[in-house]
Parts: C-alpha cells; sequence; structure tokens
C-alpha cells in the first residue's frame, strides 16, 4: 500500500484525455481476488514484474529507481527530485519537448514523483502502444539527455515549483520543517525538493555522474500492467532493456542509523498563514516492519472519516480545531505518524494540543471498541482496494513492494497481516510509539505583523 505517495514531490501536472481517464475508473482486479503476476530479473540486473489484465485496452508501464533525497550528496540535495524532471527533457533520440509530446499524440498520459527513497515515472497508453512506452524508458535509462540547456531549463522550473508548493502555499513548508527536526541524523531529515543553493551550484559534471551512478537497470524496478501479452511483452524488454549494461561500480549505500530519541523536541515555525497550526511528529517502525500495521491502524482510528476520533471530539463535539488528521509517512528504513491540526477561530495552540493529547491518552489506556476495530479493518481494505483499482495503481503497488521489502507477493499477503492485529496490538503500539519522549512538536504561528 503506497501510503507515502501523497507526500511525494514533483507531479508533473498534464491533462488526461478524456477516455483514458474513464478507463481508469474501471475496476480491475479486487481485493477478493489475488493479484497475479510474474517477477524475473535480467542479466543486467532490471528487475521486472507483468500483470496481465485484458478488461479494458489500455497498459501502465512503471520505472520506479531506487533513489531518493535520502541518497543525495548532503552538499548537493535536490537532485534526485530534479532529475524527476530533467529526464523529460528528451534523449539522443528524443527532441527535446517531443517526450510528453509522443506519448500525448498516442493517446497517453504521463507522470513521475520523487520521495525519501524513490523516483518514479509511468505511461499509460492504449495497449497497442506498449512498445513505445518501452522504448521511451529505455531512452530515459541509457540515452538521456544532460546538457547545459536542460540543465538550466530545469532550475527555473524547480525553482517556480519551490515558489509555489513551498513558500507561496499556506502550510507548504510544514513537512520539510517537521522532517527536520523529527530526525537529528538520517537523511530523511532532507527536504525532497532540496537546497536551490545547491542545484545553482553544480556542474553539468556532477549531474551526469549522478545519472550514471543512480539510473542504471541494477538499480530499477520495470512494472507493467494491463493488456498485454506476456510473450511478446518479454521479447520487447530483451530488445530495449537487455543490452545496457550494469552501473559501473556497485551501489554502496551509506546506512545512517538516527539515535533513540529519548525527550521532546519542540520548536515554533512562522509562516504567512492566518490560523495556527498544532503538529506532532511520532518515529514509528519502517514499512513492513514489526508493529507497522498496528501504527496504521491507530493513524486511521484517530482521523480516518467523519466518525475518527480526532473528528468526532476536537473538531464536531469541542470546536477546538476546523481540522485535525493523522498521517502516516512508509519509509524503507523507518517511519512517521504525523499529526496535524489547524485551530478553531479564538483558539490557542496549547488549547488545540491538550485535546490532541488526550485523545493520544485514551488509545494508550483503554481498548478500541470491537464495532471500532471492525469499522478500521474495513477501511484498511477499502483504500486497499482502491489503490488496486487501475492498472497503474497495480503496477505501481507491485513495484513498490519489491523495491521497499523485496516480495512484490506482499500484495497478496497486506491485508492477511492487518487482520492479524488485535485490538490490544493497537494499544501497545500507542504505548509504545504516541508518547511525548518520541515526539517532535510544532507551533506553526502567523508571521508577527511589523
Amino acid at each position: 500500500m503506497n501510503l507515502s505517495s501523497r507526500f511525494a514531490c514533483g507531479f508533473l501536472n498534464f491533462s488526461i484525455p478524456l477516455f483514458i481517464l474513464l478507463s481508469l475508473l474501471a475496476q480491475t482486479t479486487l481485493a477478493q481476488n489475488s493479484i497475479s503476476f510474474e517477477q524475473y530479473t535480467l542479466p543486467n540486473g532490471l528487475k521486472v514484474i507483468l500483470h496481465e489484465d485484458r478488461q479494458t485496452p489500455i497498459v501502465a508501464v512503471t520505472m520506479s529507481y531506487h533513489v531518493g533525497s535520502k541518497d543525495e550528496d548532503p552538499t548537493r540535495t535536490g537532485f534526485a527530485h530534479f532529475f524527476e524532471h530533467l529526464l523529460f527533457e528528451g534523449s539522443q533520440n528524443i527532441a527535446r519537448g517531443e517526450y510528453m509530446k509522443l506519448v500525448k499524440e498516442n493517446g497517453g498520459v504521463l507522470n513521475a514523483n520523487t520521495f525519501k527513497d524513490r523516483t518514479f515515472y509511468f505511461e499509460i497508453l492504449p495497449s497497442n502502444q506498449l512498445e513505445l512506452a518501452l522504448w521511451m524508458e529505455s531512452e530515459r535509462m541509457l540515452h538521456a539527455k544532460i546538457d547545459d540547456k536542460g540543465i538550466e531549463t530545469q532550475r527555473e522550473v524547480v525553482k517556480e515549483e519551490r515558489r509555489q508548493r513551498l513558500e507561496n502555499t499556506p502550510y507548504g513548508g510544514l513537512l520539510d520543517e517537521t522532517m527536520s527536526r523529527t530526525f537529528s541524523r538520517h537523511p530523511y531529515r532532507r527536504s525532497v525538493i532540496g537546497s536551490m543553493e545547491h542545484l545553482n551550484a553544480a556542474k553539468k559534471e556532477e549531474f551526469y555522474a549522478f545519472y550514471k551512478k543512480f539510473y542504471v537497470p541494477d538499480n530499477a524496478i520495470l512494472s507493467i500492467a494491463g493488456d498485454i501479452n506476456s510473450k511478446q511483452t518479454k521479447a520487447w524488454i530483451e530488445r530495449y532493456f537487455g543490452g545496457i549494461p550494469r552501473g559501473a561500480t556497485p551501489m554502496k549505500r551509506i546506512m545512517v542509523k538516527e539515535p533513540i530519541q529519548k525527550k521532546e523536541v519542540r520548536d515554533q515555525v512562522y509562516d504567512n498563514i492566518q490560523l495556527p497550526a498544532v503538529i506532532h511528529s511520532f518515529k514509528t517502525p519502517a514499512l513492513g516492519a514489526p508493529e507497522y500495521h498496528a501504527v496504521n491502524l491507530l493513524a486511521t482510528l484517530l482521523s480516518e472519516g467523519e466518525s475518527s476520533r480526532f473528528q468526532k471530539s476536537i473538531v464536531n463535539s469541542q470546536q477546538k480545531a476546523l481540522f485535525v488528521g493523522a498521517y502516516p509517512i512508509a519509509m524503507k528504513e523507518a517511519g512517521v505518524s504525523l499529526m496535524f491540526g489547524i485551530v478553531n477561530m479564538g483558539v490557542e495552540p496549547n488549547q488545540l494540543e491538550e485535546s490532541m493529547e488526550r485523545e493520544y491518552d485514551r488509545v494508550r489506556t483503554e481498548l478500541i471498541t470491537q464495532e471500532e476495530y471492525d469499522k478500521l479493518i474495513n477501511q484498511v481494505e477499502n483504500t486497499f482496494v482502491n489503490s488496486l483499482a487501475t492498472v497503474e495503481g497495480i503496477a505501481e503497488t507491485l513495484s513498490d513492494y519489491w523495491m521497499y521489502q523485496g516480495d512484490p507477493g506482499m500484495v497478496n499477503k497486506e491485508m492477511d497481516l492487518y487482520r492479524k492485529v488485535t485490538r490490544e496490538d493497537i494499544r501497545e503500539a500507542a504505548r509504545k510509539y504516541l508518547v511525548p519522549s518520541n515526539r517532535t512538536s510544532l507551533y506553526y504561528l502567523p508571521k508577527p505583523k511589523s
């Protein structure tokens, strides 16, 4: 389940043709059935996943590279996200500006996003254009155009994105401000969009070195879902990717161990906002680790839907907040549960925080009811079904399971793991993780009037 995608940086703003949009809304394989797929690895290290679904004549071709903001040189932050943009510039065989045009003219859509652990690209096309998508992704991997014009163009694009997403959007810097304080050493503390100073200072040779290090077949997963013929698809994959060489040197990732947090971190952030916000960030297990599912159920209990505890108590009954939400952020090496509330008019941040504290205390001390538990499982299952309701969703989910947990077959095991979580497990997760000593607390405040 791709729970971190809502925080991914850099979805490009491409319009979606109506017939493709309607096709995407069609249900494919529901959660009641197993997701069938085939996985294999080419001799050059490229991991491949194939899911055949003939219900609609479309295909999703996705490529995940195991590189995100955590993998960057700390003096060159923003490279992973920058490449998400740069690699739409074209290649040796695709002219500048033609990459997007080729997909659109053939009735498809394309997009990309970057987060802490990976960069993800996809094309969704009529199934008779599968070979086109495979050729284009092989061009991106082997022959990307990295030149001065493209670099300068995308620098300006990223600057504008930073202004729009972070600087000119209320609470836009919330995640960056929180993560930079939640982690004291781990590179998850870095902003995904990175530093413009770093990007401005970087030379073309540095960008090229980054490309040659990370954009290699043995650091990638090609996941394809939809109306495909597996035999023909494999032949095309071999044609377009089989001859691409492995990375020149083995991938060496620097593993940074985050120190155990022993006391609460508190701070204040001032921004161009009208109403203050309260943010609590709790360190939690990495995606797929023991207690991961219990922590996710805990977040769902607190904030999912109109009957959630935050909504019923803090928003509806006490009217302390306009909104309060809980967001589990799933990452490969660590997790975070982010609690975020915007105060109501006339309410002080500490008053909202006290109400949030009371809800944490309730889940630490009381077992949730059986009715609440049953509803939680149904909510999680509904979310899971929806994530698999399109061929792109299936392709991405299978890819993420292989990258984050080493097993795309987790797609057929995930709901069983949630059902094994007991009410007692949820309470124990709250007692272990939703405690002040494991918390980073921020008051997000309006800038003082001059």
